[in-house]
């Protein structure tokens, strides 16, 4: 078992770091002063049912009042609480603080009104909208537990979700926008509904003028219609240890993991993460440029901002083509942002249509402050070309849809550290991060391992899966006793600065997304066609990863194998979603295995990678990695050309 780390007093960070690993109770009790309680907790920290943890037990608040009617009594009525920007719509408009509290406390009414009690679960299929927001905060009012789901996924993944929330309503709009596309929402939802057993009793549509569609008579109703009428509601007092929100994220078996966050211990982290973290004041405009539907756009764009009494961009828009590769630059200036949050992906965009800045020299851009990077690998080209553009800290920082706020982080609010390009600093307070080895032993400086987490983990982390706390403990917690298993790995070297290297599971990084090759393997193999098939993750410059399959044919199938590529590119498209950006499969006479049968599939990354490998001493047939070498050679000279972000 590695030592505690010792206790030090030289930095703000160094301070703040010892002080809660010393007394995790005392630190955060009093980050948790900051925050309005209708009942003081009990425990800050009760670990009776270990490894099941649980912060503020006892306590009661509500996470909407904190965001939003407390900043509306303490001052901050007339200020904006949301600038949505849609350049797809040419549409800008602010909500204040009043006017978002009056919107909230009014569909937490059409809510209350369709039967939604506490504890029911609301399904979001929604584009980035202002009602999206809405809609999360009308749940969080009423203690109702939101599921949103990006608008990016399939039918079939939207009914996996349906079945395992069960919610009693769907909020959903008739379309959402990608760059000039417009996509229909609601056959994606029929489809949905048609495939789950689950049938809510409601599904509830905004109606988008650039495309209206039917409404299902009996089932179907329109926002606005339903929103005009309804009588507002009060916050109620809910119990901190709640649940907030489900956020579904890809598992290794192909069945998605729905990942609980609580009231309590969520609010208390992510507030606490604005000011230290991101070096953010309230009153300043914050902007995460992501989706709702991941977990950067619940932390980052709907909660901790508002907690933190700033004001949130909502974008309805892409780093590049709507319109150009200035977009970001335009939005920064126009609504005077302080600090962003993105994704790498949408600098190596931006960078790959304005390499020498052209489109940034337009706009000034004075007053911004910082860019925090995170969702994938930040590349030291990418870091040093964006850090020499700005002229401003470009912070790279690291953490995951399980822990909903950073693990490791430079600082900004605690005094920064110098940046290691290709590292995230070091761990955030309330984090103990160690590098073990498959006995679990603690490994020495630059050594690679599993990244792991010592038990407890600090407020605002998943506290369990959804109605499944076996398979949280079976996922997270069983393989090494006493850790949180990151399924990440990495070193740390001598300054202490954490280094990830990438996931060591079947889970590959696309554009910022988690996505599971499993479920992609598992749409292939529905082929008629596919014997065997397997899915791993190659390595690109602009999404961090692609997905790339190899599938056996049945014996006796003599179609022409681009027909059948084809074909199955439009399988995952349709049981996946068009977010995996899959669009290679090479066909091979047999896979690499081991001679249990297990596919060699990290030998088969590195040689697609271009990376050194050797011949794994338990592999059944070498032949089997010369044909898949000579495919990948095959392929390089044509790779396909790089689609943009969402494509």
């Amino acid at each position: 078992m590695p030592t505690t780390p010792a206790l030090v007093d030289h930095t703000p960070y160094e301070r703040a770091y010892a002080a809660s690993i010393a007394d995790p109770e005392g630190f955060w009790g009093t980050a948790a002063a900051a925050l309005h309680w209708d009942k003081p907790w009990d425990r800050v920290l009760d670990d009776s049912a270990a490894p099941l943890y649980r912060w503020f037990t006892g306590g009661e608040m509500n996470t909407c009042f904190n965001a939003i009617d407390r900043h509306v009594l303490n001052g901050r009525a007339e200020q904006a609480a949301v600038i949505y920007d849609s350049p797809v719509t040419m549409t800008v408009r602010t909500i204040t603080y009043r006017e978002l509290r009056d919107e909230v406390a009014r569909f937490a009414g059409v809510l209350r009104s369709l039967g939604v009690k506490r504890g029911d679960r609301v399904i979001i299929y929604m584009p980035m909208m202002p009602e999206t927001l809405i809609g999360m905060y009308a749940c969080a009012r009423i203690g109702a537990v939101h599921s949103v789901v990006f608008g990016g996924f399939a039918p079939h993944e939207l009914a996996v979700r349906i079945d395992d929330a069960q919610p009693t309503v769907v909020l959903t709009a008739s379309c959402g926008i990608e760059v000039q596309r417009v996509v229909p929402y609601k056959p994606l939802l029929d489809q949905a509904l048609s495939l789950a057993t689950h049938v809510p009793a409601h599904c509830v549509v905004l109606q988008r003028d650039m495309h209206r569609c039917e409404l299902t008579p009996g089932r179907d109703l329109d926002w606005q219609v339903v929103a005009a009428t309804a009588a507002p509601v009060d916050c109620v007092p809910l119990q901190a240890t709640d649940p907030l929100y489900i956020l579904y994220t890809s598992g290794t078996t192909g069945m998605p993991k729905g990942v609980v966050r609580d009231n309590g211990g969520h609010a208390v982290a992510l507030l606490w993460s604005m000011q230290h973290v991101y070096g953010v004041q309230a009153g300043e405009v914050f902007w995460s440029a992501s989706d709702f539907g991941w977990a950067v756009g619940h932390s980052y764009i709907v909660y901790a901002p508002l907690l933190a009494g700033c004001t949130t961009v909502v974008h309805e828009g892409k780093p590049v083509g709507t319109p150009d590769a200035g977009e970001f630059w335009r939005v920064i200036q126009q609504h005077d942002v302080r600090v962003l949050f993105t994704a790498p992906t949408a600098f190596r965009a931006i960078k790959r249509e304005d390499p020498t800045g052209a489109l940034f020299a337009k706009y000034d851009l004075s007053r911004f402050r910082t860019l925090f990077l995170a969702g994938e690998r930040l590349d030291p080209d990418t870091y040093h070309w964006a850090r020499a553009l700005l002229q401003r800290p470009v912070i790279d920082h690291w953490w995951q849809t399980e822990t909903g706020w950073p693990v490791a982080a430079n600082c900004m609010g605690l005094g920064a550290f110098p940046v290691k390009p290709g590292s995230p600093t070091k761990p955030v307070p309330g984090y103990v991060v160690d590098i073990l080895d498959d006995e679990g032993h603690a490994m020495p400086p630059n050594r690679e391992g599993a990244v792991a987490i010592r038990l407890p983990l600090p407020p605002g982390t998943l506290p369990t899966l959804w109605r499944n706390d076996a398979r949280f403990i079976e996922t997270y917690l069983t393989r090494y006793p006493g850790y949180y298993l990151t399924g990440d790995g990495g070193y740390i070297d001598e300054d202490g600065y954490l280094f990830i290297m990438g996931r060591v599971d079947d889970i590959i990084i696309v554009a910022g997304h988690n996505l599971s090759t499993g479920a992609m393997e598992q749409a292939l193999a529905s082929h008629p066609d596919v014997a065997e098939c397997a899915v791993i993750g190659v390595r690109d410059p602009l999404k961090t990863q692609l997905p790339l399959g190899f599938v056996v044919l049945k014996a006796g199938v003599m179609r022409a194998a681009a027909d059948i590529v084809g074909e199955l590119v439009q399988l995952v498209r349709a049981q996946v979603g068009p977010v995996a950006n899959f669009k290679q499969a090479l066909v091979v006479s047999r896979l690499p295995k081991t001679r249990s049968g297990k596919v060699l599939r990290r030998t088969m990354r590195a040689i697609a990678d271009g990376e050194a490998w050797t011949m794994p001493p338990t592999i059944d047939d070498p032949a089997t990695l010369d044909e898949i070498t000579a495919a990948l050679e095959a392929r390089r000279p044509s790779t396909t050309p790089i689609s943009p972000i969402g494509g």
